[in-house]
């Protein structure tokens, strides 16, 4: 990155910093005496930073402040905080039951991201760790995730994805995907048949807010002697209420839940 650019980051950090200090907000000649920059400079960042959400203007005194922008990112840093917390302690039963890894994640763009794990010593050892990114459309989680988008957020995350085949089983089309997506939401529960990884199958189910928004997911993988067709339904009732319990300690109210004929728990997918 250009010498000017990172310039340019530094001075937008200053600004930020800045403000967040300030009780009372600040103009920019004084913004720009305190940080010794030029006010067509500050006036530059502070319109950018503001268009972003991340600053605000006092339209009675001319002076900026730090905007919601950045109350929005400290809250979905914090919940994530709070949902790991909150969500270990039914995975680790839920690893134990089943005695296979379980992950917690969630989704960005068009991947998912491991942010919690639990593994018994005894289980298979899986290429996976927290951190760790698949994509969306070839994994339970990602498929859970998906489906629990609005159709806008949903269209765009599928005009960014870039189909492959991982294994003889991966989804490659949009139109598969989307008729995979509408047995989720019907189910409450999604399956990965050997799509990412051969002989490795998994089962999600979504984990949701207090406003009733799918935030996370959470599941069970293990090899396909394990994890098999046969038993899916078995497992998916503890996976779900694997979900639901966390579900609950993240605030849902469960008034939208009904249990199928086979025990798996439905959540009404918002969108």
């Amino acid at each position: 990155m250009p010498d000017n650019k990172v310039q340019t980051i530094e001075r937008t950090l200053d600004i930020i910093e800045l403000l967040a200090t300030a009780k009372e907000g600040l103009g920019v000649t004084e913004i720009g005496r305190k940080i010794g920059l030029h006010k067509s400079t500050v006036y530059r960042l502070l319109n950018a930073l503001a268009k972003r959400g991340y600053i605000e203007k006092d339209p009675k005194n001319s002076t900026y402040k730090i905007g919601l922008k950045f109350i929005e990112i400290s809250g979905l840093f914090l919940k994530k905080l709070e949902l790991k917390t909150e969500a270990l302690p039914y995975m680790r039963k839920l690893a134990e039951i089943i005695g296979q890894p379980v992950h917690l994640a969630i989704l960005e763009g068009t991947e998912v991201i491991y942010i919690e794990k639990v593994e018994l010593v005894n289980s298979i050892r899986m290429y996976s760790q927290i951190g760790k990114r698949v994509p969306a459309y070839c994994s339970a989680i990602g498929k859970i995730l998906l489906a629990g988008l609005n159709p806008e957020a949903l269209r765009e995350v599928l005009e960014n994805i870039k189909f492959e085949r991982l294994t003889p089983n991966t989804i490659t089309t949009k139109k598969e995907l989307l008729r995979e997506l509408e047995s989720v939401k019907e189910k409450g529960w999604a399956v990965d048949n050997e799509e990412h990884e051969p002989d490795i199958r998994c089962i999600a189910a979504p984990i949701i807010d207090y406003t009733g928004k799918i935030i996370a997911a959470v599941s069970v993988s293990g090899e396909s002697r394990i994890i098999n067709p046969e038993s899916d339904f078995e497992i998916a009732g503890h996976v779900v209420e694997t979900a639901a319990s966390i579900s609950k300690r993240m605030g849902y109210i469960q008034a939208d839940q009904e249990r199928g004929n086979k025990g798996n728990l439905r959540f009404k997918y918002q969108g």
